[in-house]
């Protein structure tokens, strides 16, 4: 997104194993790419250069934030030993409602806030981060759109928003839950050839 307009867009297939497994498919302009995260086994294809590449410290720093910042991390009690959860206020949402706030903090200091409607509908997460100049920057994740599948109500929009400036839409088509997913999708391939036989998840 710019100037709240869309520049461009990619169509997705996403596979995640709590706690800590994905492997996301993007197809756009005619190419491919892959993301994989496995713990430290994690690794990118790019199909415009038809490269396999190990992920740097720092995307896998990323990932790692990004999941444990997630609604699902804080609805499935994935935090439980690594992060205590409070309850931190009641904050102005629209014209005379309030949200609650429930702020979970990691160990190492990691935070993020999660607010909840008063239907018991999650709203929003925010992350907030330090660079090494001490300037902050603030993540904030809004959910739309809840659809049930499976008895399960997820959102089907995520808007992704830096520092209020609207960055990126998600839009879900179909979430499938509790399916078997092999060890094998996160391993990465020993060549492009071998990778591209098995691109389609």
């Amino acid at each position: 997104m710019r100037d709240g307009a869309v520049v461009s867009f990619q169509s997705f297939h996403d596979v995640i194993v709590f706690p800590g497994r994905e492997r996301t498919e993007f197809k756009g302009g005619g190419e491919r790419m892959v993301q994989a995260n496995d713990g430290e086994n994690a690794w990118l294809y790019d199909g415009a250069e038809d490269t396999i590449r190990a992920q740097s410290e720092t995307q896998i720093g990323n990932f790692d934030k990004a999941i444990r910042g997630s609604l699902d991390t804080l609805l499935r009690g994935d935090w439980r030993g690594r992060a205590e959860l409070t309850f931190l206020e009641r904050r102005p949402a629209t014209v005379g409602k309030r949200n609650d706030v429930l702020k979970l903090t990691y160990e190492e200091g990691f935070e993020v806030e999660f607010e909840i409607a008063d239907d018991g509908m999650p709203v929003k997460a925010i992350r907030r981060s330090v660079d090494d100049a001490g300037k902050e920057s603030v993540e904030e994740d809004r959910y739309a759109q809840f659809v049930e599948f499976e008895g399960i109500r997820v959102p089907m929009i995520v808007d992704r928003f830096t520092n209020g400036v609207h960055m990126s839409r998600i839009n879900y088509q179909r979430i499938e839950f509790n399916k078997p997913v092999p060890d094998s999708l996160f391993a990465q391939p020993a060549t492009t050839k071998e990778l591209k036989k098995t691109l389609e998840l």
